[in-house]
């Protein structure tokens, strides 16, 4: 059984999102994206260091150097938590005014992978899922999204899971990790409001995707055949992604906003022991 959780960051943030245990350090990174901010947890003593980038912050990834790859609303840059340093890596985003990158992760080929969303009242599947390598030269790897979301890899690098929050669907990709493609789409499972809208996901070591439910305040965990396996409240009424972490990644860390949902707490950082390990995350490679 996973809980209670606690919140270890009460951070008072619009939009908290993509938070990812950093094993090296044995801290959380996570952003704000509205903010433009990215924030360092620790697990015990909770907030540390803080950057301002700016402008909207997306989305977060390690290197294998210890860096950051970091989406921001139409670019991505690679940055140094230590020194403060930034470079760009892919400026290449060409999709309309009103769009923007959303979640993003770096992926078992050790890329980094982000999708788009469309930012208008009315939305439209006109946004897309890249692959962005060391090189920077980022491909297309899928679209026809209005919010791409929900990015994950199982424990073995094969299956690749995403979603569209206002679908709302999770699929589960064939994925290769020495090539970096997709293949074999299919539907894991269709969503409503009560059930939970997909925002972010995780993985656990048993083949387990776990999703947050923004719109119904809970962690839902999908088996690979797509059952709906556990529904987990959370003390806030909007979670946003989960994040295993810990030495032994038998914890899991819950960001959430709040946007519409100003109660006690929203917009904080949550953490609560996990029945089952977390399948551990991929660094980006050659930088």
């Amino acid at each position: 059984m996973m809980g209670p959780f606690r919140c270890i960051a009460d951070l008072r943030g619009t939009l908290l999102e993509s938070p990812v245990w950093d094993d090296r350090r044995g801290v959380i990174f996570l952003c704000d994206i509205p903010a433009g901010r990215i924030h360092e947890i620790g697990l015990d003593d909770g907030p540390r260091r803080q950057w301002s980038f700016g402008s909207e912050v997306t989305a977060l990834g390690l290197c294998d150097s210890g860096r950051l790859v970091v989406a921001q609303a139409r670019a991505v840059d690679l940055f140094d938590p230590d020194t403060g340093t930034r470079s760009p890596l892919w400026s290449g985003f060409d999709e309309p005014a009103s769009s923007r990158l959303n979640d993003g992760k770096v992926g078992p080929d050790g890329a980094f992978w982000v999708g788009s969303m469309d930012g208008r009242a009315v939305r439209q599947p006109i946004s897309r899922l890249y692959r962005i390598p060391a090189s920077g030269a980022a491909q297309v790897m899928a679209e026809g999204f209005e919010i791409s979301n929900g990015l994950a890899w199982s424990a073995d690098g094969r299956s690749m899971f995403h979603s569209d929050s206002r679908g709302p669907w999770i699929d589960r990709y064939a994925f290769d990790p020495a090539e970096g493609t997709l293949s074999a789409r299919q539907r894991l499972h269709d969503l409503d409001e009560a059930t939970g809208r997909p925002d972010g996901g995780a993985t656990d070591a048993e083949g387990g995707y776990w999703s947050a439910g923004v719109s119904a305040g809970v962690l839902n965990r999908f088996a690979p055949d797509g059952a709906l396996t556990d529904r987990v409240p959370l003390p806030v009424p909007s979670p946003t992604m989960p994040c295993f972490c810990g030495p032994d990644l038998r914890q899991i860390a819950v960001t959430s906003h709040r946007l519409g949902a100003d109660t006690a707490q929203s917009g904080g950082l949550f953490l609560a022991d996990s029945p089952v390990a977390g399948a551990a995350v991929s660094r980006m490679k050659g930088l």
